[in-house]
């Protein structure tokens, strides 16, 4: 009877040590779901842009207008590359 009592507490004991782990990895799972979603949503804000002011860092056209031009001559004369 002893034995059998033993083996009764020792498999409850077992028992009950794995669903205390199953549920922490379950709440461990839905922490980092959680972490996910809220770093989901702070990134379809920002690529939304709708909580940002961007006025600060548009251009003015006369100031365009106003920077002189410049005569860059990009070509290189007579020294091109000849492919064999």
């Amino acid at each position: 009877m002893k034995f059998f009592f033993i083996l009764l507490m020792t498999l409850s004991s077992i028992l009950l040590a794995s669903d205390t782990t199953q549920e922490t990895k379950m709440d461990k799972e839905i922490q980092k779901q959680i972490e996910k979603e809220k770093r989901y949503a702070k990134e379809q804000t920002f690529y939304k842009g709708k909580d940002y002011n961007l006025k600060s860092f548009e251009v003015n056209p006369d100031a365009i207008k106003s920077i002189p031009k410049s005569n860059i001559d990009y070509s290189d004369g007579d020294n091109v590359l000849e492919m064999d």
